[in-house]
């Protein structure tokens, strides 16, 4: 079929039709000066969104996760931090755990991971639809609950003054640009001695010589993690603790109450390919190399509403993940589907459903914080509570306000303790998954 141009009598129809209502003069003029957001803003939504709840846990400040895509991470460990703090009643509100050692061994084990897939793909073609989105993006900082879990597991975690941040910490672009530069001289390495016609020893002896390379550089950036360290505290009857030369993951099987065993990841994507009840993985999806898939059981949202309330009110807040840039004000800390009257302003519909915006790419998963807290009126909830990573300066302290609707569309995964599900939805997790493409929406790493 031919493709037609747009002509001058589309135009004619176009102007007649926006000239039609007077309104959108009006509110062309408002939006040109002021722009959208402000213009839109529902004030109503704002009066509503107050930081008062039913149910709610103090888990000290917010950290900053700044230049960098590591939400993810900083989420999850101010989980484990706050069952540290808490179990210990330490006195210390600053007490915080050293994202940057966490974000040294996902950058190790990414790279680890990228070589293997190279080697796994090694005899396609670089045109290869795959082999070309693994070279695009070797690694990158972004992750999910379950990645985190692979690396605390494994190598365990610090206190931030064992392993500060650097300056990388702070903004990343460059050290990924190095790594990835460097991954990708790795691949065509191992490339070309498949080629060659190498054993596949010497391939593994030479990926190896890689990750040598690749330990040096990250070190440069991140510094070398700590083999040992001294946790020391004072708790709340002021006495003061001292445990010394623990190593990381001593440290974490010792004071950490979360343990990634205990809990499991359940998204809502209510779309017709992936039906509720089973469980779903990507293929190449991961950071440690192992046995273990990581999987998601896809369920209706009620059963992750219902399932992040037990939890907030057993004392342990929730880390999920969401559409963050949706009806979202970043300096208000707000995020309501009823925020902006984009509709009024604008003069149009947008009536597009979750499933619909999430099969036509018009939504996803974005970034990940933690519920705090949680308003229930009359056995319903119509905010949530939530420590974001984005520093103090927005929202309360750092703290932002979810309306119970803004869940309903725009959260895509919660992280739940088994004991607060049933064993229908335990024995669902068992399923074995399906695997996904790569690029599926169930997918971005943030």
């Amino acid at each position: 079929m031919k493709k037609k141009p747009i002509t001058m009598d589309i135009i004619n129809s176009c102007s007649e039709h926006y000239r039609a209502d007077k309104n959108n003069k009006v509110y062309s003029d408002a939006v040109m000066r002021n722009g959208l957001v402000e213009v839109s803003l529902n004030n109503d939504s704002i009066r509503s969104m107050h930081f008062d709840f039913s149910h709610e846990i103090e888990v000290g400040r917010v950290t900053a996760q700044k230049k960098t895509a590591r939400c993810w991470m900083f989420a999850a460990l101010n989980a484990v931090r706050y069952s540290i703090s808490h179990s210990l009643r330490m006195r210390e509100v600053d007490f915080e755990l050293s994202q940057n050692y966490t974000y040294f061994w996902d950058k190790l084990e990414k790279s680890n991971l990228f070589l293997e897939n190279i080697i796994e793909t090694m005899d396609r073609k670089l045109s290869d639809h795959e082999v070309a989105g693994l070279l695009k993006d070797p690694q990158s900082d972004c992750g999910q609950w379950d990645m985190f879990a692979k690396l605390i597991e494994k190598y365990g975690v610090v206190p931030l003054y064992a392993m500060p941040e650097t300056q990388s910490g702070t903004d990343s672009k460059i050290i990924n640009e190095i790594v990835n530069e460097k991954l990708r001289q790795g691949a065509k390495e191992l490339r070309d001695m498949n080629r060659d016609g190498k054993s596949m020893e010497e391939i593994e002896e030479q990926k190896e010589s890689i990750l040598l390379d690749m330990y040096n550089i990250i070190c440069h950036f991140l510094g070398e993690p700590p083999k040992t360290f001294d946790f020391e505290y004072w708790d709340l009857d002021g006495v003061f603790h001292r445990d010394q030369d623990i190593t990381p993951l001593e440290f974490y099987h010792k004071y950490s109450k979360v343990k990634p065993i205990d809990y499991i990841s359940i998204i809502n994507f209510p779309t017709e390919d992936k039906p509720f009840g089973n469980t779903y993985s990507l293929k190449y999806l991961g950071s440690v190399v192992d046995d273990e898939p990581i999987k998601y059981l896809n369920l209706d949202i009620e059963v992750l509403r219902q399932a992040a309330i037990a939890q907030i009110k057993d004392g342990e807040q929730v880390v999920f993940g969401c559409d963050v840039g949706k009806m979202s004000h970043r300096e208000l800390g707000i995020l309501d589907t009823n925020l902006y009257n984009y509709e009024t302003v604008l003069n149009t519909k947008f009536n597009m459903t979750k499933e619909e915006r999430l099969m036509y790419r018009g939504t996803s998963l974005t970034h990940v914080m933690t519920f705090t807290g949680v308003n229930i009126v009359d056995g319903k909830p119509n905010r949530w509570k939530i420590q974001n990573s984005w520093g103090e300066a927005e929202g309360k302290k750092g703290f932002y306000i979810m309306s119970d609707e803004w869940f309903d569309e725009y959260v895509f995964k919660v992280i739940i303790n088994k004991k607060h599900l049933s064993k229908e939805i335990l024995k669902q997790y068992e399923k074995a998954p399906t695997i996904l493409s790569p690029w599926d929406q169930v997918g971005p790493l943030f």
